[in-house]
């Protein structure tokens, strides 16, 4: 009886064009009058009773130790580990920002457009590994060119030409100083195309 005057009170005040709110409690569909109308503290905080208000409190802690365990967790993986994890890391930020990059393009070898898109070394990282990140090494490319044609090398250095000049595919055949990667060079080359990628999407979600 008590609950149905509660609720034929409510159903009145929105009558009256007052906004109404609902309890934060997660799964608490009880109304609440305008916080100007409210006397009671634990209403004017958005609760209608102390269980409420203790309940959101426990969900937030747990929340919250759930948060910290989780970056904890990631936090000690990350120390563990190795140079070759690293390098995987910073590969596969550079990857993307390649396809970002080139996106809308055809495969850099074939010329046709690209059902599943790579990011396809000229001068493999095998051959050349101190042109693993460098962008004019680096092109959209469709996976059977990447993967089944060993990156379809003859066609790749004709169009490549095309887009960048023989000048610099001539730079990149030519001979450059060895360069082994770090620990702290895969996390910076990480953070470097992780931040150039996320400007990129924006930017893309933007237009």
């Amino acid at each position: 009886m008590g609950d149905q005057v509660v609720r034929s009170g409510h159903e009145n005040l929105r009558g009256m064009g007052r906004t109404m709110r609902r309890c934060k409690a997660p799964g608490c569909t009880i109304e609440l009058q305008p916080a100007a109308k409210c006397s009671d503290i634990i209403e004017k905080k958005g609760f209608c009773s102390v269980e409420c208000l203790a309940s959101s409190a426990k969900d937030k802690r747990i929340t919250a130790q759930a948060k910290a365990e989780r970056k904890a967790t990631q936090l000690a993986r990350e120390k563990l580990k190795t140079r070759t994890e690293h390098l995987r890391d910073a590969q596969r930020w550079f990857n993307k920002w390649i396809r970002l990059r080139d996106a809308g393009e055809p495969c850099i070898s074939c010329g046709k457009p690209s059902k599943k898109e790579n990011a396809g070394h000229y001068r493999s990282t095998g051959a050349a590994p101190e042109l693993r990140f460098e962008p004019l090494n680096v092109h959209l490319q469709c996976e059977h060119c990447n993967t089944y044609l060993s990156s379809n090398a003859i066609d790749y250095r004709i169009n490549l030409i095309k887009k960048i000049g023989v000048d610099k595919v001539e730079w990149i055949e030519g001979l450059h100083a060895p360069k082994k990667y770090t620990i702290a060079d895969a996390k910076a080359i990480k953070a470097q195309y992780k931040s150039l990628c996320a400007e990129m999407e924006s930017n893309k979600n933007s237009d």
